[in-house]
């Protein structure tokens, strides 16, 4: 049962994926190959089918054939919940680029994508991901500083394979994501980019412009500085039409649906941020490897919470209350998040 609802899984889901390069138009489709897995193996030069043990896709649908779990069942719940959602409000779907793929993390030793999301635990993901992608360098995730996580040649992504390879993946890999109240990973963000004296380049790149743009008479220091951004002036800059016409959200306060796109990629395990050590262990466990690898412990006294995050909305007018909740409702609802108490907007 497992087995033939993992094939109709991979049958029904389509993605198209495109890319202009002058006249040429790149397109992927997302579905089940002609390929049987040896020929894609040789194909591919991937020696995945060759393993003896199960993919961690393998290990999450065959688990369909028996009484599932607490942990199960929640997944399911998830997952489930996140398709209808998408059938709701997904009316016509958007052609992906390759670079919609740049936050796919990619580990070819044990058959996962990981969507990264800054301000859900991404540093200590990415961690576990270099042991898991390199574990004769690395073994330890708290032996790896935090700015070597970040550092884009220490991990691959999905963007940089191959139409063919980035299909093989797709369809073959397991999928996780992890997730957070919208609002509560929004406060986080603010405060690690603005409120932090070290964080000179968002202050620079971002902060000033906010300060031209939002306050009323400011400081040359201010203007020169962009070291002293306002909780309500980065939410003026956030919902201000100029500042998506101009570029795309910067990726620690862009929304989760436009950073993994959820409606198109159809992601196994929908972790969160709230249940993160359990829902952590759980994918490790699919993998196999939660003997070899431990997810780090978040820190407690530095972490942003509801109780924070309300405080920083108690003085937002109701009126940007609406505008900044609107911007992030698709995220509420695709991952079944409440309306915050503190927020006052029907």
């Amino acid at each position: 049962m497992g087995t033939s609802r993992m094939e109709k899984m991979r049958r029904n889901k389509v993605m198209v994926l495109a890319t202009c390069l002058g006249s040429f138009i790149l397109v992927i489709f997302y579905f089940q190959s002609h390929l049987n897995p040896a020929a894609e193996d040789r194909f591919l030069g991937n020696s995945w089918h060759g393993k003896s043990r199960r993919s961690p896709l393998q290990a999450l649908y065959d688990s369909d054939q028996f009484e599932q779990s607490t942990i199960q069942a929640t997944h399911q719940k998830r997952r489930d919940l996140l398709d209808s959602v998408c059938k709701m409000y997904t009316r016509k779907r958007r052609v992906l680029t390759p670079d919609d793929l740049k936050h796919l993390v990619v580990d070819d030793n044990h058959g996962l994508l990981y969507c990264y999301v800054p301000k859900v635990a991404c540093t200590n993901w990415k961690r576990v991901m270099m042991v898991l992608t390199n574990p004769g360098k690395y073994r330890d995730p708290l032996k790896i500083p935090a700015n070597e996580a970040h550092i884009p040649s220490n991990l691959r992504t999905l963007s940089e394979f191959s139409t063919p390879e980035i299909n093989y993946r797709l369809r073959n890999y397991l999928k996780f994501i992890f997730v957070r109240e919208p609002f509560e990973r929004l406060v986080s963000a603010y405060r690690n980019k603005f409120t932090r004296s070290y964080n000179t380049a968002f202050h620079k790149r971002y902060g000033t412009k906010i300060i031209q743009r939002h306050r009323r008479d400011p400081t040359d220091e201010a203007l020169e500085n962009g070291d002293d951004v306002r909780f309500d002036e980065f939410l003026y800059y956030l919902v201000d039409p100029r500042t998506q016409h101009e570029e795309p959200f910067n990726e620690h306060w862009e929304r989760v649906h436009s950073l993994c796109h959820p409606c198109i990629i159809h992601y196994d395990v929908i972790g969160k941020y709230e249940t993160l050590a359990q829902d952590a262990n759980y994918v490790l466990q699919l993998t196999g490897t939660q003997d070899i690898v431990k997810f780090p412990s978040s820190s407690i006294t530095t972490r942003t919470t509801d109780d924070m995050t309300a405080e920083y909305f108690q003085n937002v007018s109701l009126f940007y209350q609406r505008r900044v909740f609107n911007l992030y409702k698709m995220d509420y609802l695709l991952f079944n998040y409440s309306k915050p108490s503190y927020i006052h907007v029907r």
